[in-house]
């Protein structure tokens, strides 16, 4: 039976790794943990499955003093330290060393930053996709701003200078307007951004009413810095918050997926403070045309009723010589005029009576007998029927031209 030592089976293996693995790699991998001690970087590096982003591989890696250097230097340390963030996917340049008490590691040589800011832009492409689909573009900017904000929830960093930016520049503004902010702390960069952002968006969201607007705001960085605005959370909640909200992220040419979503996306802090009072502006000059207008009003009111009254006196005084006048002619045709109408309505009258007369003398007695009728009497009453008369009965029966007695 072959036995080996412990210490001679490592070597063998520091060995093999060292002719296996004679030149440095580019490795594609996310950091899944960092810690820094005297100078150095020292990482947990894995690789996830896709599928059910689960780590299917992991290694330490460590970032030497003078490497980390010389990385600062050729990179810059605004553009450096958001590629050295927990869950940020680098592809890095390792040597594959072995030592035979502390096992395998990856010294980093190098780390291409490109790589990581087009997995970034892949995965915002994706969101940007499911943003869309999900219809949440442009959903707060549907929300009517109030007329005056002042009462605004401030989400940012307490050490941010933007942060101090934003509050001296709504506190100087030279109009007076004041203006009640609320700070809620959260995370502006790196891994805490989503969870710390959307825990004050809540926060905010119970006391909703005692707010005008939300300024999310940070100062200026780097491309990565940005990162965590790229949430398809984060872009769920500001799209169906109760509130406008305002992004002033701090950069000037990219808009992170937060931004697209946001009620208004501002590039600094300062250009959201100079929202706000300009928004407030705006409402003044609104009142200060509506107060001149209602005062043009009333004085166009005032004159038209001046002129109004002006001319009722007028008609006042100028009405009882008018009437009086009016009064005087309809007297004067009634007096002309009265004579003629006396004239015909008495001969109206005489040719009534004229008739009355003819129609007298046609339904006399004279009349009746003239025209061929008699009248018979009985002890001078006139018989109206002939079952009035008895035998022995006188009668006189008078014509026109005489009277004829007989007896029955």
């Amino acid at each position: 039976m072959t036995t080996i030592s412990l210490f001679g089976l490592q070597t063998f293996l520091r060995q093999v790794v060292a002719l296996n693995f004679p030149e440095a790699l580019w490795v594609r991998c996310e950091i899944a943990q960092l810690n820094k001690s005297r100078g150095h970087v020292y990482l947990d590096l894995v690789e996830k499955d896709e599928a059910e982003n689960e780590p299917i591989a992991q290694a330490s890696a460590a970032i030497w003093q003078n490497t980390l250097k010389r990385l600062q230097s050729k990179l810059g340390a605004t553009n450096l330290n958001p590629l050295l963030q927990a869950g940020v996917e680098v592809l890095l340049r390792v040597k594959v060393e072995y030592h035979e008490r502390y096992g395998l590691k990856l010294v980093v040589e190098d780390i291409d930053p490109s790589y990581t800011l087009g997995k970034l832009e892949q995965r915002r492409r994706q969101l940007y996709e499911q943003l869309l689909a999900q219809g949440l573009m442009g959903k707060n900017a549907q929300i009517p701003l109030r007329p005056v904000l002042q009462r605004i929830a401030v989400i940012s960093s307490e050490t941010a200078a933007g942060y101090q930016d934003f509050l001296q520049h709504l506190g100087e503004n030279v109009y007076g307007y004041a203006f009640k902010t609320t700070f809620f702390a959260a995370a502006v960069q790196g891994v805490q951004v989503e969870a710390e952002v959307l825990k004050q968006l809540r926060v905010v969201q119970r006391q909703a009413s005692r707010f005008d607007a939300v300024a999310l705001i940070r100062g200026g960085g780097a491309k990565l810095d940005l990162a965590g605005f790229d949430s398809l959370a984060l872009c769920q909640a500001i799209a169906d918050f109760p509130l406008p909200i305002f992004t002033g992220i701090g950069h000037d040419v990219d808009e992170t997926l937060v931004d697209l979503v946001a009620h208004r996306a501002l590039k600094t802090p300062t250009a959201v403070a100079d929202f706000l009072i300009q928004h407030n502006l705006n409402f003044e000059g609104q009142l200060a045309e509506l107060s001149q207008y209602l005062r043009y009003a009333a004085s166009e009111n005032l004159h038209e009723a001046q002129l109004q009254l002006l001319s009722n006196v007028q008609s006042l005084q100028s009405a009882p010589s008018l009437l009086l006048a009016r009064q005087k002619d309809q007297l004067q045709r009634i007096a002309a005029e009265l004579p003629l109408t006396l004239r015909y309505q008495q001969r109206e009258q005489w040719q009534k009576i004229e008739q009355m007369e003819q129609i007298c003398q046609l339904l006399s007695i004279e009349g009746t007998l003239q025209r061929g009728f008699s009248i018979t009497l009985r002890e001078g009453k006139p018989l109206s029927s002939a079952n009035l008369i008895q035998p022995g009965d006188v009668l006189d029966t008078q014509f026109k031209d005489g009277t004829v007695r007989s007896k029955v």
